[in-house]
């Protein structure tokens, strides 16, 4: 495994952490700018509408870890992940959901700095 595979991989698991720990500072540092997410029901969010959402408590992460092992496919300014996640969460005033998505994240190597770019899950019926 070469060294930028490695520093993403970490930043994978930094940002999954801190999306349940709320740790915004972190959130705003991994995802870029212009991220976007398409969430199992397809809706997309840009990055200040999905972490505006964690920080209000909106969309709650109780967990969000992988399950399966994380594939990786690299070149010199792209490294894509994917991974089966499982996900406890509460969205709203809603109850508590858990489910299991294949989950895919694009990070890109901007100024010397990977970032996440996309994120996609895609929820894993029963």
């Amino acid at each position: 495994m070469n060294d930028d595979v490695a520093e993403v991989l970490g930043l994978e698991r930094s940002r999954l952490r801190s999306l349940v720990e709320r740790d915004m500072a972190v959130a705003e540092r991994i995802h870029a700018d212009d991220y976007e997410l398409i969430t199992p029901s397809g809706q997309t969010h840009t990055k200040a509408t999905y972490l505006g959402d964690v920080a209000s408590k909106r969309l709650e992460y109780l967990d969000f870890e992988p399950s399966s092992s994380i594939s990786v496919r690299a070149s010199p300014d792209l490294i894509v992940l994917r991974y089966i996640a499982r996900i406890r969460l509460s969205v709203g005033v809603a109850d508590e959901v858990e489910l299991s998505a294949w989950h895919t994240d694009h990070y890109e190597k901007r100024d010397g700095t990977w970032t996440v770019v996309w994120s996609q899950a895609t929820e894993i019926g029963a």
